[in-house]
C-alpha cells in the first residue's frame, strides 16, 4: 500500500484535488493496488475541508469507474464490509496500524 500525505504543505482544496488525481494516475500506472490517503481531520472538530473534498472526489471517481472502492478511516475495521473485502484481496491490510483505530484523518482506496 502506498501512503500519500495530501495535507503536506497545507494545500488548498483545488491543489489537493490536482495532486490526488496525479497520485492516483501514477499509482495505477505503477500497478499499486491500494492507497492510504492522509488528509487530516481538521482543527474545527467537525472535519476539515480537505477531508470532505477527498471523499467527494473519491465518490465521483468510484462512480466513473476510476477506482474500485474506498473506506473512510473511521470505518476501516474488520467488521466493515468494504474493509473486509479489501483484506480478502490484500491480507497485508490486517497489519495496518490504523485498522480499527477510527482514524478520521485517513481514507484507504482500492484502485
Amino acid at each position: 500500500m502506498q501512503v500519500i500525505n495530501l495535507e503536506a504543505n497545507r494545500p488548498t482544496v483545488d491543489e489537493m484535488r490536482r495532486r490526488l488525481a496525479l497520485e492516483m494516475a501514477n499509482a495505477k500506472r505503477a500497478r499499486v493496488p491500494l492507497l492510504k490517503l492522509i488528509h487530516g481531520y481538521g482543527s474545527s472538530g467537525v472535519g476539515g475541508k480537505l477531508r470532505g473534498a477527498v471523499r467527494v472526489s473519491l465518490e465521483h471517481a468510484r462512480k466513473r469507474g476510476e477506482i474500485r472502492d474506498f473506506v473512510q478511516g473511521e470505518c476501516f475495521r474488520i467488521s466493515d464490509e468494504t474493509t473486509w473485502m479489501m483484506m480478502k484481496l490484500y491480507p497485508e491490510l490486517k497489519l495496518d496500524r490504523d485498522l480499527g483505530r477510527e482514524n478520521r484523518g485517513i481514507t484507504v482506496v482500492l484502485l
